[in-house]
């Protein structure tokens, strides 16, 4: 008999993913085993178009002698289109015992010949309803009879701006922000919504409201709009299968009808404008009386390529009710959620007709109590409701978002504040993944700030921030930031479909521009910037152990690589162009951004550091010839970096935080030289008051370096360092988030500059892969967590501290807790199929048990020996009780 089973079966990173269209898909499995040390043998792998399996097989693997059990590619059969693939798991262990089949998962596949098979036309307003100045939404309908019973429907849309699709006066599903934000006029995605609930029998009608969104509306700090094109416009495509096996095919054609509502502004940034007297009850069920509406017009189709939605999409999440409702000084009515949070609000009122309820949003208030919204700086950010009168009525936005944690509003008495009010949390709804507590409240704190600073910048792409006139997707915030997004969310759809569009906006001479997608304000071509297109990939690869990555990326990776050979008159030295540096460094001169540490410092350190990811990734992909090739050029970089930067006896002539900080992470000294520089780095922040100086690019490493070359203790005390500047000053100022700048709000309570003062801004959340890999004590050894590192490294400033993470192949998690500061207890579970080296920090392992058990007579423990920073051991999966002495 066995004791393991298959389960949480995936494809392509996703349970059950509706509308793909991947000739290929990946497919993974977990498996839960009872007993330690388990080791898949071997797989089969079956797949069908029956949930039940009862016919022929599509595809069965057959038994394959191997333990991989993530990212098997499915082999069988080509594919077809708009079919739903059933598919069952089971495995062998070492004494080659069989588990029972896995219960099915499916993928459903959408269209894989998308300009041979979607035939619907794309539909515009007419050019009256969609000029320039014209900020009212379209909605535009439709009726069809359908002669039979429903068997299954599905419907297929894609928008440019953002469209809301009703089947009969019903959403088709709870996605938001559709289609997305991509380089719209080279990639532009397409939904599948399962519809068969909602059609039925005789007539039914279609509806779809379309406003401006990232493709027509505003974006950047310009006041410039329509960067992708001019006029909205939608195409809609729904297959429905009757009993008797015949179809029929509904799509947009120019027999539909067109008008305008009572959203009449709707802007990323500004808002919404609704007046609910000019609703039209029932325009999107079937009978409604249409007959002064518009003829669509129909019009050519994009040139962009259509792909089916790549990554999870956005939803309401979580819905936060009103913490308090305060009046300000200024004697404005201000909710106060209690938390800096990015989505909408929601609210139920009843009114007189014509009463206009405004909501504006902001983060902070400032020292005096009073709702500020200085740092917005054009964006509105504000909800105009004109009520209908009569009963009850409600309101949310449809087409844009919020960053706020108060809201100011007027026309509504203060009785219906607190009960009818609600804060509904929008982000791509990404899997969470990883957790950390300790016995520091701050600390808990700044995690949760983390967190909440991830879910609110990673709404479809990974923005700056989601407040002010800006939320664009910077590469240098992306790539800071996406190891520690890796330990908290499973992100990897999320950034494969944006590294598509950085290759796609990629110039032709290799350079990346700042944001992605491209918004030609921005520019192109900075290091550390530029640099996601070679980082991200490589992360992702490490973090989930997916080759396909790699594959996809491999030539934007390249050609990052050879814009930087390109620069300046040295091939092995970048030190032309415009770089933004150690952005927001606190060692900046007056009235500067950018801190003290050399910009060509920085982009040369950052060329070798690309250059050895892409000779790594050639070796991964076995190209032998291109790993030659940026091996040797990595080797020319590092000389001319200890020439340039590195004095002879082995000091970074810089002597900043940031530039010890890159030369220590990215190994550009030679190995005597380490131990030194390592040293004045910790005493420059030791005569900083134990503070750190480091802006966007060194902050990310700083305690990362520390605790590799031993001053861990050091790392302890910045991370629990409450005063300015520091991760926990922010906390102890009140914040939920990760501020952009050290001092958003200062000491006195007064502002840094409205100009750039965002208080939801990821990038220094970076010490969250800190706080996973050295308190929590879960890294990887190899790729995907095949191999995993555990070495939590044990503070006198902690009492405890526990981490998880559920990799790829399973949950990870650590705790330990001291005891009378003479012992520890350490839990550690490991997955199955996976191995893991322990490290802890004491030399004799005859001091080390595991439930009760001297370590060396330990089943499932092996490898144990001595090393210099304590003793190290093997383990197979399971879950282990390990006491030791501190």
């Amino acid at each position: 008999m066995n004791n393991f089973s298959v389960t949480n079966l995936r494809v392509n990173y996703r349970r059950n993913p509706l509308g793909i269209d991947d000739y290929k898909p990946r497919l993974s499995w977990e498996i839960i085993s009872e007993k330690r040390g388990f080791i898949q043998s071997a797989y089969q792998i079956e797949v069908a178009t029956e949930k039940g399996f009862q016919s022929e097989a599509t595809w069965d693997s057959g038994i394959i002698t191997t333990e991989q059990n993530i990212h098997i590619e499915y082999s069988g059969p080509t594919l077809k289109s708009r079919t739903r693939y059933y598919f069952r798991v089971r495995v062998w262990d070492n004494q080659e015992t069989a588990s029972d089949w896995s219960d099915p998962s499916f993928w459903e596949t959408a269209f894989l010949t998308p300009t041979e098979e979607l035939k619907a036309n794309w539909l515009t307003a007419a050019p009256r309803l969609n000029a320039a100045d014209q900020d009212k939404c379209d909605y535009l309908r439709t009726e069809f009879n359908i002669p039979g019973k429903v068997v299954s429907a599905r419907a297929y849309a894609t928008s440019l701006g953002l469209y809301r699709l009703f089947v009969n006066g019903m959403p088709a599903d709870d996605t938001l922000f559709n289609p997305g934000w991509t380089s719209y006029n080279k990639r532009l995605q397409y939904q599948t919504y399962d519809v068969t609930s909602l059609i039925q029998q005789g007539v039914n009608a279609i509806g779809c409201m379309v406003g401006n969104g990232w493709y027509k509306g505003y974006l950047a700090w310009e006041g410039d709009k329509e960067f992708f094109g001019s006029r909205r416009s939608v195409m809609i495509q729904i297959h429905i299968t009757l009993d008797d096996g015949s179809e029929s095919v509904i799509m947009t054609d120019g027999s539909w009808r067109v008008s305008t509502g009572p959203l009449l502004m709707s802007e990323l940034y500004h808002g919404e404008y609704y007046d609910a007297r000019l609703e039209r009850a029932g325009w999107a069920l079937p009978g409604f009386a249409a007959d002064d509406w518009e003829k669509v017009v129909v019009h050519a189709v994009p040139e962009s390529v259509l792909v089916a939605q790549e990554n999870e999409p956005a939803r309401v999440t979580e819905i936060i009710k009103p913490d308090t409702v305060i009046i300000t000084p200024q004697g404005d009515t201000v909710i106060d959620m209690g938390q800096n949070m990015v989505g909408w609000v929601r609210f139920s009122v009843t009114a007189e007709a014509g009463t206009v309820i405004t909501l504006e949003h902001a983060e902070v208030l400032d020292r005096d109590g009073n709702f500020y919204t200085g740092n917005l700086r054009s964006a509105k950010q504000t909800v105009t409701y004109i009520c209908r009168g009569g009963e009850e009525e409600s309101y949310e936005p449809y087409f844009s978002f919020q960053g706020f944690r108060y809201v100011k509003v007027t026309g509504v008495s203060r009785d219906q504040l607190t009960n009818q009010f609600s804060g509904h949390v929008i982000h791509t709804d990404l899997e969470m993944t990883g957790s950390f507590r300790c016995s520091d409240e701050l600390v808990n704190q700044l995690q949760q700030n983390i967190i909440w600073g991830q879910r609110g910048n990673f709404l479809d792409i990974p923005t700056d921030c989601p407040q002010r006139d800006e939320r664009l997707g910077w590469t240098g915030d992306a790539q800071v930031f996406i190891r520690t997004s890796a330990y908290n969310m499973n992100v990897v759809p999320f950034f494969e479909k944006w590294l598509k569009d950085l290759a796609a906006d990629q110039e032709t001479d290799g350079r990346v521009p700042h944001v992605i997608p491209d918004i030609p304000a921005a520019g192109y071509g900075s290091s550390a910037w530029g640099d996601a297109a070679v980082i991200c990939p490589w992360t992702l690869y490490q973090c989930y152990g997916d080759t396909r990555v790699l594959e996809t990326q491999y030539a934007s990776m390249k050609a990052w690589v050879e814009y930087m050979r390109r620069q300046g008159d040295n091939e092995y030295l970048w030190n032309t162009g415009f770089h933004f540096g150690d952005w927001l460094g606190l060692d900046a001169k007056e009235n500067s951004y950018t801190g003290s540490t050399p910009k060509d410092l920085i982009a040369t350190a950052f060329f070798a550091h690309s250059t050895d990811l892409l000779a790594k990734t050639a070796s991964t992909l076995n190209n032998t010839e291109d790993e030659k090739e940026y091996r040797n050029l990595h080797k020319k970089i590092l000389s001319a970096f200890r020439t340039e930067f590195v004095t002879p006896s082995g000091r970074v002539a810089s002597p900043t935080q940031t530039a010890y900080v890159l030369a220590l992470m990215f190994d550009l000294l030679e190995e005597k030289d380490r131990p030194r520089v390592a040293k004045m780095l910790a005493e420059h922040i030791e005569e900083n008051g134990i503070h750190l100086t480091t802006g966007f690019v060194g902050t990310p490493y700083l305690n990362l370096v520390l605790s590799r070359f031993g001053y861990t203790d050091l790392a302890y005390k910045l991370l629990l360092q409450t005063e300015y500047p520091s991760w926990l000053f922010s906390v102890v100022q009140g914040a939920t988030t990760i501020w952009e700048h050290w001092d958003g709000i200062k000491q006195d309570g007064s502002f840094w500059s409205d100009n750039m003062n965002s208080y939801n801004h990821y990038a220094y959340g970076a010490i969250g892969d800190w706080l996973y890999q050295v308190v929590g004590g879960i890294d990887l050894k190899k790729p995907g967590y095949k191999e995993i590192l555990i070495r939590p490294q044990i503070s006198e400033h902690l009492s405890w501290a526990e981490a998880s993470y559920n990799s790829i192949h399973g949950n990870i998690s650590v705790s330990w807790k001291k005891f009378n500061e003479v012992s520890v207890e350490m839990l550690v579970t490991i997955p199955a199929n996976t191995l893991a080296e322990v490290i802890v920090p004491v030399s004799q392992y005859t001091e080390i048990r595991e439930n009760g058990v001297q370590l060396d007579q330990v089943i499932g423990v092996a490898q144990v020996k001595p090393m210099e920073s304590g003793c190290s051991f093997n383990i197979g999966s399971g879950s282990y009780r390990f006491t030791f002495p501190i």
